[in-house]
This record gives C-alpha cells, sequence and structure tokens, in this order.
C-alpha cells in the first residue's frame, strides 16, 4: 500500500493542475483549504485577503515554506509547521460531515457574498481594520455536517437569536416563531446554544423542518454537552455548521466571530429576548451592516431580558421592525408582493356595519324604558322618518326592541349554560 502524498506534495501537484481546473474544487484545493482553516483563527481581514489574492494552494505553499508576509505568518504562528490536514479530512467522514468550500457548487456564494463587500471596503493599513473578532470576513470554507444542502436550505432562511438566560415567555415565542417558519418552507438559522436557540431549533424540528446550527467549535463536538439528542436530531433533518475543523474546543472568543456568519447565512435576523448586553444585540447589529433586515420581539418592559429588544427597537437607524409571529417575519423578508402577513383579525359586533344614523339612533336608545321614535329623533338629531327607517334594522340586529312604552335597547343575551345528569 502506497504511503498518502504530504501535504507539500498533493500542493505542487495542485499547482500543476490548477490552469486546467481553475476555479474548481479539486482534491489539493479541498485539502489546501481544510490545512488553512486550522492555520488561522477566522476573522482576519489580512489572512483572508493574501488567501484571496495568492488562491489557496499557493497561500499554503508560502506558509508552509516561509515565503509569505511577517503579518500574514503571525497569523498562523506555529500551525504553519503542522499539518492535521487529512485527519480533520477523515475524521470529518466519520461523523458523516464534510467540507465545503467556495469552490463548490453548494457553496451559498449569494448570501455570502455581503462579506465579501464588506471585506473591500476595510482599510489597508492593519491598525485601522475591524478587530477579528467583528470583521465582516467570509469564511474560507465551512465543515457541514447533515444531509441538507447549506445553498438550498440558506436560501429562504431567517436567524432567530436570544438570550442563553431566556424566560419562559421568550422560550415559547421562540419555538413558535421556528415552528410557523418551518411550516412556510423557512429554515431557522441559530447557534445551537441555550435559552433561545434552542427553542428555535426544536420549534422547526417540530414542524419536520430544516434546521442550521452554526456552531463555534468542531462540528463532532457537542457543546453545550446538554445538547446532544439536538444536535443529532439537527443533522438528521439539517445542518450543523462550522469554520472550525472537526475536535475544534469551543473557545470563546469563537461565539463572537461565529456570529457574523449567521448574519450573513440569512435573509434577515430575528431578536427574541436580549440582556443590555448581549452576543444576540451583537448580531442583530452586525446583520444590519450586512444589510440584512433585523426584527424584533418585544417583551415586557419589565424584563431584563428584554431590555435589549427595547433598545434596538428605539435605534432610528437600525431600521428594525417589530414582529410577534412568522407572519410578520415573512413579511419582512420574503420576497415583495408574495409572503405579506394577512391582516390581524378582529373580533366582529352587531354595532358594526351600522350606518351614522342607526347608529345615533341606537345611542339614543334608553335601557330601561321605551320611548317614542320622535324622541329618539330629537336626542339622535335626526328626521323621524330616518328612525323609523333604521329601528327595523336594529331590531333585526337583536340591538332594539319594541314595548309597549315605546323602543329601548335589548338586553343583552344571557350566557350560555352548561347542562349535565346530576
Amino acid at each position: 500500500m502506497s504511503a498518502l502524498p504530504s501535504l507539500d506534495e498533493d500542493m505542487e501537484q495542485g499547482l500543476v493542475e490548477a490552469g486546467a481546473h481553475d476555479g474548481q474544487a479539486t482534491p489539493a484545493v479541498r485539502r489546501a483549504r481544510a490545512w488553512l482553516s486550522r492555520a488561522a483563527e477566522p476573522g482576519s481581514v489580512a489572512f483572508w485577503r493574501f488567501v484571496a489574492d495568492t488562491g489557496p494552494v499557493e497561500a499554503v505553499r508560502r506558509l508552509r515554506s516561509g515565503r509569505a508576509s511577517d503579518a500574514v505568518r503571525a497569523l498562523a504562528g506555529v500551525r504553519a509547521e503542522q499539518d492535521a490536514s487529512l485527519e480533520d479530512l477523515l475524521r470529518a467522514e466519520r461523523c458523516g460531515a464534510r467540507l465545503l468550500v467556495p469552490e463548490d457548487d453548494e457553496w451559498p456564494a449569494s448570501l455570502l457574498h455581503c462579506l465579501t463587500v464588506a471585506t473591500s471596503e476595510e482599510p489597508d493599513d492593519p491598525r485601522h481594520q475591524s478587530k477579528r473578532a467583528i470583521a465582516p470576513v467570509p469564511p474560507l470554507g465551512l465543515w457541514v455536517r447533515g444531509p441538507a444542502r447549506l445553498d438550498e436550505v440558506a436560501d429562504r432562511s431567517v436567524a432567530v437569536v436570544g438570550a442563553r438566560a431566556s424566560t419562559a415567555y421568550g422560550e415559547h415565542v421562540a419555538a413558535e416563531l421556528g415552528h410557523q417558519l418551518g411550516e412556510r418552507g423557512w429554515t431557522v438559522v441559530s447557534g445551537g446554544a441555550f435559552g433561545i436557540d434552542a427553542a428555535a431549533h426544536r420549534g422547526a424540528l417540530a414542524a419536520d423542518a430544516p434546521t442550521v446550527a452554526v456552531l463555534a467549535c468542531g462540528v463532532d463536538r457537542v457543546y453545550p454537552a446538554a445538547h446532544g439528542a439536538l444536535f443529532h436530531r439537527i443533522a438528521e433533518a439539517g445542518l450543523l455548521v462550522s469554520e472550525w475543523p472537526p475536535g475544534a474546543a469551543p473557545l470563546k472568543h469563537r461565539f463572537l466571530v461565529r456570529n457574523r456568519i449567521i448574519a450573513a447565512l440569512t435573509r434577515g435576523t430575528v431578536v427574541v429576548e436580549a440582556a443590555a448586553r448581549s452576543g444576540a444585540q451583537a448580531t442583530a447589529r452586525r446583520a444590519q451592516k450586512l444589510g440584512r433586515q433585523v426584527m424584533v420581539v418585544p417583551g415586557p418592559v419589565t424584563s431584563a431580558m428584554s431590555v435589549g429588544c427595547h433598545e434596538l427597537l428605539r435605534d432610528a437607524e437600525l431600521g428594525v421592525v417589530l414582529v410577534a409571529d412568522a407572519t410578520h417575519v415573512v413579511e419582512a423578508v420574503g420576497r415583495l408582493g408574495e409572503d405579506l402577513a394577512d391582516p390581524p383579525e378582529r373580533p366582529t359586533i352587531p354595532r358594526d356595519g351600522l350606518s351614522d344614523v342607526a347608529v345615533r339612533v341606537l345611542d339614543a336608545c334608553p335601557v330601561r324604558t321605551g320611548v317614542s321614535p320622535e324622541r329618539l329623533a330629537r336626542v339622535a338629531g335626526c328626521h323621524v322618518l330616518d328612525v323609523l327607517r333604521v329601528l327595523p334594522v336594529l331590531e333585526l340586529a337583536d340591538l332594539v326592541e319594541r314595548t309597549e312604552a315605546g323602543w329601548r335597547l335589548a338586553p343583552p343575551p344571557e350566557p350560555a349554560t352548561a347542562t349535565g345528569r346530576g
């Protein structure tokens, strides 16, 4: 059995094939991006530009040979001397995952293009560039686990995010939103965390709809550990997605970096609950900067978990839309003229549809003692003939009744009482 080619050998062969397979997801390109996903932490403007300018294969060759700039080499550090690319690809295969790269047909290019545009606007001077944790940098690749195609499930998707320390109200709303969106053919994207994230995922799964969890660790790891069953269900019907290779730990800084993928991969972001300082609020602001619609579910003004939501609503520059259910969400992010929310149902009362004269005559009728049409005409300020014309209509609607003394309001109907055998 022949030994597997080394990374450097694969990159040399990839360079030879580059002309014939330019822009295609060749094995060398996939291995290069697998190596790059571990070599440097995602979110660096300088590192992404280096790979975009040289191509993934040449980027690996330069980093491995020490020919990259000092600034880029510093981003990789000692990882440039290491290689776990084949192990990462094999580990992904064993757990039913795969590495999705920009050269694949499945890559959600149209959605992630907003990150490319935002990165192009970053200054050249690293001192003035956005910090890595919040920089709008496109991913070099995405490790995905599950049967769904990322481009298809993300095409009509909405991010539902919120507090981990959520209230029963917030979890109920998030679950309802997830379920209603799933029933309407929309994919719920969230972060797989406790609280609002988990409720939204479970709501979508209850509707037999795919849902996507964007993780801050490898797709073969469960974090939080209590969500093992939830992640298993998501991987069966939807996708687990991460920029980090299999086995990567859920380090704290990675959650902030991860949030830009949630914001960019969806048509809009719904914040269900958020404290005054929260990752959900940060995700919403990043979504707005990427040109995505931000939506907020209001909560009780006395709830600390809704302070962030109300602050977003008060920020006029964000253009936040208040939503109460999935129809509002779909109307905000759906296709113009197609995904419109139906007006809310309002209870009808017998007065609905009455003419102005009929309303005035009805208001003029006493409760107890009947009066003549002439008296009603004086109180209502209309002609007696008008009173005589509308009284039969009001009587048919059981609004007035005729007594020996004249006309008065009809008594309200008695409530129905349950009957049973004693």
